[in-house]
């Protein structure tokens, strides 16, 4: 079915990649064995195709962010300052509604809620609001702004906080990802600090120009590539002397795979300024390449570039159901699970897990399971679009 619409499709594609990318990475923090505790970036314990696994789903966070921004611009561009400063007030009040409520659901199962853990949905809602205020600066101002709070925020990682006071707990939801225990019952994850997510969108908002009606292509290739390239060659100096941009240098190990491992072992949370560059810059890249590509390939990517929401939390439930089935099938509690605070801090589930090649094989399904109900949902959105609340989904 062919279906008339104004959206960029290399942008969807880009973003469907990163989607079923994300995927990955979210079956391996269910399925592979300890994922619970154990850091698969950690040189003492893991293995090149374990990193490997990790370190291509860094791309997803970021690029999908990044094309958050750039896609309220592209809304922006058919709609008035404040009927846009509405839309992404809004979406982002419901984002992190959706982030403290159906998403911390669907993560853990527990119907107490005594576990929240506030991930890459908050993160996107907040940015959302706090680019509904940008919005109405000039660009220049709000692309300084952006520059800065992603190049310096670096900066403020000496900054360490240990309590639980009001001025702590914010520290964490701005720039270091911490837990807070409230009480034996109930506990705050803050995955995602808020200050470099920010500067992202934001700088995701003014790459929308390069995508406006009237930018010219050739012109638009030009920047993409010094970009992408300028950003890679950035990381690479930049990390290679151990000058700034991240929380842990890197460092020569016993063998010259460790070695390798450290130097891309680049910080996520919060997202350092050379982890957004080694993420970005190829993403850049990706958009000159499959600017004008088309073929059953890329109509599959589109789909799930199309309706990222719905996928997003389709994916995590059928994720979280599969693992259950798992135990059930080979005799173990189902009930290890239900992800609560006290067994989130007790490590009951650190000797569960599978094989990465179970995790690749879990992930394929998933993401095929997923293809036709996604597809469905995209025809729905583009043959429906007299429904406002649609776009909130």
């Amino acid at each position: 079915m062919q279906i008339k619409t104004n959206r960029i499709e290399s942008i969807d594609i880009l973003r469907g990649v990163v989607m079923v990318i994300m995927a990955l990475d979210h079956v391996r923090d269910y399925f592979h064995y300890g994922s619970f505790f154990i850091d698969p970036t950690n040189l003492e314990t893991t293995t090149p195709l374990l990193f490997f696994t990790r370190f291509i789903t860094h791309y997803c966070a970021p690029v999908f962010v990044f094309l958050a921004g750039t896609s309220a611009f592209l809304y922006g561009s058919k709609k008035t300052k404040p009927e846009l400063f509405k839309f992404l007030f809004t979406r982002g009040i419901w984002l992190i509604l959706l982030e403290i409520v159906v998403n911390n659901l669907i993560w853990t199962f527990d119907f107490s809620f005594s576990l929240q853990i506030f991930q890459v949905i908050w993160a996107i809602g907040f940015s959302m609001i706090c680019l509904s205020f940008l919005i109405f600066l000039p660009k220049k101002v709000i692309l300084v702004l952006g520059i800065l709070l992603i190049v310096l925020h670096n900066a403020l990682d000496g900054i360490l906080m240990q309590g639980q006071s009001f001025q702590d707990i914010l520290w964490y939801a701005l720039h270091q990802q911490n837990m807070v225990v409230l009480n034996p019952n109930h506990a705050i994850v803050i995955k995602y600090p808020l200050l470099p997510w920010i500067g992202l969108m934001t700088l995701g908002y003014l790459f929308g120009i390069f995508y406006q009606t009237d930018f010219d292509t050739s012109l638009r290739k030009k920047w993409l590539l010094g970009l992408g390239f300028g950003s890679l060659v950035f990381f690479l100096i930049f990390r290679g002397f151990n000058i700034y941009g991240d929380l842990v240098p890197w460092s020569v190990q016993d063998t010259s795979i460790k070695t390798i491992l450290s130097f891309f072992n680049v910080t996520k949370y919060p997202p350092s300024l050379l982890y957004i560059c080694i993420t970005l810059g190829p993403a850049m890249l990706f958009l000159v390449a499959f600017e004008t590509i088309k073929n059953k390939l890329t109509d599959f990517f589109l789909v799930f570039g199309r309706v990222p929401l719905f996928y997003y939390f389709l994916h995590t439930i059928a994720i979280h159901v599969f693992a259950i089935i798992g135990i059930l099938v080979f005799g173990g509690n189902w009930q290890d699970m239900i992800i609560t605070s006290e067994s989130f801090m007790n490590e009951k589930l650190a000797t569960y897990g599978y094989s990465l090649f179970v995790v690749y094989l879990v992930w394929i399904g998933v993401v095929l399971l997923l293809y036709p109900l996604s597809k469905k949902y995209m025809i729905y959105k583009a043959t429906n679009k007299d429904k406002w609340w649609l776009s909130y989904l």
